[in-house]
């Protein structure tokens, strides 16, 4: 007789106009996992492209291509959903833009529901708030098919939105501060330190090629559109001891892509990034690394460069919103045109190609007047490096996601939406002709 618990991890679908798989992982959710001793556990991911579904569909295919977003999937581990057009919710009708769901078919997940023995809890990870409606449609299978399983939804969204989260069908908000004990159905869940500081459970996934990682929790900054600062009090690293631990588990995986999760992964670089990519460098590991959640540029010395590019980062991701100075200043003051173009000639005088190197511009920031999106692009362009427009969300709690009710109802989550946002405060002809004014730029036509 097995007494252990049993726990379905489930990384849902998503509902928004466009989804792209930039190193979507559900970290979080396999993070929390680690720490659950004397359990069984199994994995439904919604977005897993190396899922038996896409085997005969050629559309999705790896390519050798490095940012081409229409290929299927790509040498670096990113890729194209499945997705299927459905009807966009009423709040969004006036966004002129076709709404999708993307990832695998509801009817894969029902089978394995129906030919799988229930699980005693269903975990469920969030990251998006407007993302909510893949949420409700995985609690509703779950709840129609294995109906005494306890559901756990936890992530992003259940922080940020927690009174709209609790009215979602869960029967638990995971750090819910109405119930601190953990407790679901009067039962604790079984979170220990038995099993130390053992990594996230990667190895729930078949021979997994991309994974992601966090060396560092919180951020020393402040930026007025970000919610990390609001959850995260300080900044924390990991103990090298553990990097490297969790490290040498992924290479023994097979993982080829890593990506940072990190929101400040070069602050103090002394004691945690560099010590760590010097382990990388001298055990000569050969591994591609990413860093979709932005580095900041300020901290790109030539050294850090060095040991970027030697230690394997194939993509640097730099943060720069706007080259306006009130901009900079009134949302935080991360980044200034100085720093910005001494971390390219740091990251270029290492060894790293242009083509790699790729600044985030904000696109529909509510500050929209004085941040000249269209001049700091062409200041970015001038450095012979890429341009990748963000799309506003804003985030309620936020300074910024309070100025954005004045345009939007906050308390609806799908008003959050980063295709939304912009559309709505710019209008979409001027949201167009500044997307295209990107494109052009980066195939250097201007």
């Amino acid at each position: 007789m097995n007494d252990k618990l049993s726990v379905l991890l489930i990384n849902p679908p998503i509902y928004d106009f466009t989804a792209f798989d930039f190193w979507l992982k559900p970290l979080g959710m396999l993070a929390v996992a680690s720490k659950i001793a004397d359990a069984d556990f199994r994995m439904f991911d919604f977005l897993d492209r190396r899922h038996e579904f896409y085997k005969d569909k050629p559309q999705f295919k790896p390519v050798s291509t490095r940012c081409r977003a229409e290929v299927g999937s790509d040498d670096w581990g990113r890729g194209r959903f499945f997705s299927e057009a459905i009807n966009k919710p009423d709040v969004l009708e006036n966004v002129p833009r076709y709404y999708r769901r993307f990832g695998l078919p509801a009817e894969i997940f029902t089978d394995f529901l129906k030919t799988n023995k229930s699980c005693d809890f269903v975990f469920i990870q969030t990251v998006m708030t407007y993302w909510y409606l893949g949420y409700k449609e995985v609690i509703e299978a779950v709840k129609i098919h294995w109906p005494k399983s306890k559901i756990i939804l936890g992530g992003p969204y259940t922080k940020i939105c927690p009174e709209h989260a609790r009215n979602l069908g869960a029967d638990f908000i995971w750090g819910d501060i109405k119930n601190p004990q953990h407790k679901v159905g009067g039962f604790r869940l079984p979170l220990t330190n038995v099993r130390g500081s053992a990594p996230p459970m990667w190895g729930l996934y078949k021979n997994p090629e991309t994974a992601a990682m966090k060396l560092t929790n919180g951020c020393p900054f402040k930026c007025t559109y970000c919610i990390v600062p609001i959850f995260e009090k300080g900044f924390t690293a990991k103990p090298l001891e553990e990097a490297i631990a969790e490290f040498k588990f992924l290479v023994s995986l097979g993982v080829k892509n890593i990506a940072f999760y990190d929101d400040a992964l070069l602050y103090k670089s002394d004691e945690v990034i560099k010590p760590f990519l010097k382990y990388v460098i001298e055990n000569k590991t050969k591994v591609n690394f990413h860093t979709p959640n932005a580095l900041n540029a300020r901290f790109i010395d030539k050294e850090i460069a060095d040991l970027m590019v030697k230690a394997g980062f194939k993509s640097f991701y730099l943060g720069f919103e706007s080259r306006a100075e009130d901009f900079q200043k009134q949302t935080g003051s991360k980044v200034f045109d100085n720093e910005f173009s001494d971390a390219v000639e740091n990251l270029v005088g290492a060894g790293a190609d242009k083509k790699s190197i790729t600044a985030y511009l904000i696109l529909g920031h509510p500050r929209f007047e004085i941040q000249d999106v269209e001049e700091s692009m062409k200041f970015v362009n001038s450095l012979g490096v890429r341009v990748m427009l963000a799309d506003f969300s804003p985030i309620p709690g936020t300074e910024d996601g309070k100025l954005c009710e004045k345009y939007v109802d906050m308390s609806e989550p799908l008003m959050h939406n980063k295709t939304a946002f912009p559309t709505i405060l710019l209008g979409n002809d001027k949201v167009n002709r500044i997307k295209d004014m990107c494109r052009r730029l980066n195939r250097f036509e201007i």
